[in-house]
């Protein structure tokens, strides 16, 4: 008899109506040689300090640091969890072999592992290893099942990230909390991830409140009913570029000059700004210089994980925690590939599959209609691109981007609806044709003396072929409900189609002349942005450097905080420790927050970049590149000289833990 083991009974299920094992017994499938069992989450946790020495039972900085001589497991302690597992066991006991069946990714295989441990598996073990739950992703995969050991990496990188988190957590929060927590049973959680996220919160935090805002004064003007902004050289952007030039040069390669680089012309008093402002008044402008180009903008990529959960914030509101509910959902009704992923690209052997998921989109139906039939039809005819802007071997490990299956959607929620439709829509136009734009740049002079002048300039753009955009201006399948997905709520760009607008000029000439009304408006800085949901998780992504560019912010992935399974979770811990706070979608830190990460003078526990590092190891591991045993040396050295470090601290100061008033069922404060 051969033991299947899932992650979750709905799983189960899927795997056992493919297999034919459809007799259904008290915590198990039976059929056609099979038993397929499930876990439910973890069953088996690492165990509590208490359970190594009773001397651990009890908080005191004289037993830190705790430091396990060998790492163990224990099943968590609920009736439900011990009975599962007594039949899991008993299953397995008697098994010629199992498959484990757990979720593709570093998290399911740690949890599946520890289950076996427990049940002291004999058998040899294969590893189902799937990206979709339909029918046939499943048949493929049980085709090609490969050798648990295969995954042996993967396994001792998860089982490094939660003795990790088991080490730094148990003894970091044991001793803030008794070192510098006021009155008792106030606890000072401090965690791998959660402390250097927190410190994220509170730093853009103390930016805010200390920035002090600096007034400037610009002159602009009204030439022909287009407005003019005045503009000075760029000399430090020059001779950057003349620099990265000559760098270019030195490797033999040759980079060619942009021109000219300017940048908005700023008066430093109003007194300044009123002597331009008279000098040029009554002095005719004169358009220099009329420059045409034409240029391009791609597709956006598919999405991963962080880049859905971003979207979903910023054009719904969904905290990302619910953003992963909602797709973990469509996976399991099989209408989506699977959400745990880093990576915007598939692979090669993906390309043959995708007519037919193109296929299943255009058949998909939503409230009477067909939302995608339009925007597939264009497509039809032909056969689909092939970019290495979407297949890439190199670019996938696990697990490709989230795309649909090609399953035609049944009984999704509204939020649901929303989430799929933001996948569907990014997977059509990725093998839509690059939106064709021009781009217009005059430039134009008022003199002011003799010899003297002030430059103006105005940009304009004009969309000549919307191609991907098309595909995000369609109905939104949301119940009937009709939106534009290339306008986002409250201001916040989306990721992908945010900028539909044309903003096209009259047509001048060289060498034309005519009067203009010029004028004069003072100009503040600003401070910077609050972190909402979705900045904060690009921020955990890019280990603290915010980055637009795609390439480059896969580049900094590597050094990333958490996993993008975790940050959720991350951000609702600290939400529920009551660390930080929303209002509206700005995420603040409560006076226990900004306490908490003042008085931590260690950077490793609180520095995104150094924490990075940290998760860069963690990958290594997965990969073969670095040993499990050399990173838990250093993490024990680590934890011991933290220790050290706060135990000598002589700093007085104690924090309050604050705890927000209950609330009713209305959701008002008591």
């Amino acid at each position: 008899m051969i033991v299947c083991i899932a992650e979750k009974p709905s799983v189960a299920r899927d795997i056992a109506h493919v297999l034919g094992a459809n007799n259904q017994h008290d915590g198990y499938l039976e059929g056609n040689g099979y038993q397929i069992t499930w876990t439910f989450g973890h069953l088996c946790e690492l165990k509590e300090p208490h359970d190594y020495t009773p001397l651990w039972k009890s908080w005191s900085l004289s037993q830190l640091p705790m430091i396990p001589p060998r790492f163990g497991i224990k099943l968590k302690s609920d009736k439900g969890v011990e009975k599962q597992f007594n039949t899991i066991a008993s299953l397995m006991s008697k098994a010629d072999g199992i498959i484990n069946c757990g979720d593709a990714g570093q998290e399911g295989e740690l949890i599946q592992r520890w289950v076996m441990q427990k049940a002291l598996v004999k058998c040899p073990v294969k590893r189902l290893w799937i990206s979709s739950l339909t029918e046939e992703a499943i048949r493929e995969g049980f085709q090609t099942l490969k050798d648990q050991q295969e995954y042996q990496s993967l396994y001792e990188a998860g089982l490094m990230r939660a003795i990790g988190d088991w080490l730094l957590g148990m003894n970091a929060t044991r001793l803030y909390t008794q070192k510098y927590a006021y009155g008792k049973h106030q606890v000072l959680s401090v965690g791998r991830v959660q402390t250097p996220t927190l410190a994220l919160i509170v730093n853009r935090q103390k930016e805010i409140e200390n920035f002090v805002p600096r007034q400037s004064w610009v002159l602009s003007t009204l030439y022909r009913d287009v407005k003019f902004s005045a503009i000075q050289r760029d000399e430090e952007a020059e001779a950057e570029e003349a620099a990265e030039i000559a760098e270019a040069a030195k490797q033999g390669k040759m980079l060619k000059s942009k021109g000219p680089i300017y940048r908005q012309m700023e008066y430093a008093t109003e007194q300044e700004g009123k002597d331009a402002l008279e000098a040029i008044k009554n002095n005719p402008f004169t358009v220099l210089s009329v420059t045409k180009k034409k240029g391009f903008e791609t597709p956006p990529r598919l999405y991963d994980l962080t880049s859905l959960q971003v979207d979903c914030n910023k054009k719904y509101g969904f905290s990302a925690d619910q953003t992963l509910n909602l797709i973990q959902s469509l996976y399991e009704k099989k209408v989506a590939t699977y959400p745990r992923v880093d990576t915007t690209f598939l692979p090669d052997d993906m390309y043959p599959k995708c007519p037919q998921i193109m296929n299943g989109l255009f058949l998909t139906k939503n409230a009477g209609t067909q939302p995608y039939a339009e925007v597939v039809k264009t497509l039809g005819g032909k056969p689909l691109k092939k970019s290495k802007k979407i297949f890439d071997n190199s670019k996938v490990t696990d697990h490709h981007a989230i795309i649909p299956t090609g399953v035609s959607p049944q009984n999704l929620t509204e939020m649901e609806w929303k989430v799929f439709d933001l996948i569907a829509r990014a997977f059509i136009a990725a093998f839509y044709p690059d939106c064709q734009f021009e781009t217009t740049t005059v430039i134009g002079e008022v003199k002011k003396g003799e010899t003297d002048a002030v430059l103006f300039r105005v940009n304009g753009k004009v969309i000549t072929d919307e191609g991907w955009k098309v595909v995000f201006k369609k109905e939104t399948p949301s119940m009937g409900s009709t939106q534009d997905m290339s306008l986002p709520i409250e201001g916040e760009g989306l990721e992908r189609g945010s900028e539909a607008e044309n903003s096209s000029l009259p047509v001048f000439q060289e060498g034309e002349s005519g009067p203009h009304i010029p004028s004069l408006t003072d100009k503040w800085t600003t401070p910077p942005k609050p972190y909402t949901e979705a900045t904060l998780l690009r921020a955990m992504e890019t280990a603290g450097k915010m980055v637009e560019d795609e390439e480059l912010r896969d580049a900094l992935k590597e050094n990333g905080i958490g996993r993008p399974s975790t940050r959720a979770a991350i951000i609702e811990t600290l939400f529920r420790r009551n660390y930080i706070r929303k209002e509206r979608k700005s995420l603040w830190a409560t006076p226990t927050g900004v306490g908490l990460i003042e008085i931590i003078h260690e950077e490793l526990l609180k520095s995104a970049e150094l924490t990075g590092l940290w998760e860069k190891k963690l990958r290594m591991i997965e990969r073969k590149e670095y040993q499990a045993q050399t990173f838990l040396e250093e993490l024990k050295q680590m934890v011991t000289d933290i220790v050290t470090t706060v135990l000598n601290d002589k700093n007085p100061r104690q924090i309050s833990v604050t705890v927000e008033p209950p609330k009713n069922k209305k959701g008002n404060k008591k």
